[in-house]
């Protein structure tokens, strides 16, 4: 190339590089991020395809003993009871067939603290709140809990008609659940609760008079009084919370990609009554008890 030429030749390479981006089409562009890049963002549903902690694999994470109605002989992959029920129906729906399944113990309380998980998704009971939201995500609600009040049938606390007359009952509870928090928040007692690391603390403590009356949500409740302690009876219900009733949710990671895809499974179930016959089917027993006013 002459020197000549050169102003000239670097003028036109100017005005086709301006031309180019003024156009945004003459040379490769860098590729859009997309939108299941970075932690959190939303994964492509596509069946089967997610991007679970094991490719291929499903990992659903619950508590050990894991107990009826919820699940069936202490076998969360045998698909009996209306969690393991449920969780192979949100597989399914994800395309992921029973096969594909693994089931992981995880403690309850070690399901919704911070840190990063080893399952894709955990189910045990674990009710949404802005609490836990700070340290992981939540699906959608696959169930609508109330929480009841269990006492032997020769104890005072079987006697209570409404919240006021639980006030001077020594109550316990299983520690991080709402339902002790119902205990702490709504009714207050003026004896400090009786805290235990599982439910089936609580219920020993109830046999053996340690504490009048335990709190557990309602279809626990039932089984309890028909399956496990049959002296003792269901006192009755706390009325809902005012706004968003309870519910149990799928606990994911905080950062999960995957939480947009399982809630959409969760309202796929709910919507083509799913959910309603699970329940219908495995917690049959919870039947209405008097509302504690």
């Amino acid at each position: 190339m002459h020197l000549a030429h050169r102003p000239l030749v670097l003028t036109a390479l100017s005005s086709a590089v301006a031309l180019c981006a003024a156009l945004a089409g003459c040379a490769p562009q860098a590729e859009e991020k997309g939108a299941t890049d970075g932690p959190g963002a939303t994964a492509s549903c596509a069946p089967g395809k997610l991007a679970t902690q094991v490719p291929g694999k499903l990992t659903v994470g619950t508590d050990k003993p894991a107990y009826a109605p919820w699940f069936a002989d202490d076998e969360p992959s045998n698909g009996k009871g209306f969690e393991s029920a449920v969780a192979y129906a949100v597989a399914k729906e994800l395309g992921y067939g029973r096969d594909a399944v693994v089931w992981q113990h995880v403690p309850f309380n070690s399901a919704f603290a911070p840190g990063a998980k080893k399952f894709d998704f955990d189910i045990n009971q674990v009710s949404i709140s802005e609490e836990r939201k700070k340290a992981v995500a939540f699906s959608s609600g696959y169930y609508d809990v109330r929480q009841a009040v269990v006492a032997l049938k020769s104890s005072k606390a079987a006697k209570a008609k409404s919240v006021a007359d639980l006030k001077d009952v020594k109550l316990g509870a299983q520690v991080g659940t709402t339902s002790l928090d119902f205990i702490t928040d709504l009714v207050k007692p003026k004896e400090k609760p009786a805290v235990y690391q599982r439910n089936d603390f609580a219920k020993s403590a109830l046999k053996t008079g340690q504490v009048e009356a335990i709190v557990v949500d309602l279809p626990t409740a039932f089984y309890i009084t028909g399956a496990e302690v049959p002296e003792a009876e269901v006192v009755g219900q706390f009325a809902e919370s005012p706004g968003e009733p309870e519910q149990f949710g799928l606990v994911l990671d905080r950062e999960s990609a995957l939480t947009s895809c399982v809630s959409g499974a969760v309202d796929a179930l709910r919507k083509d009554g799913t959910l309603a016959g699970l329940e219908k089917e495995w917690l049959s027993d919870a039947v209405d008890a008097p509302v504690l006013k």
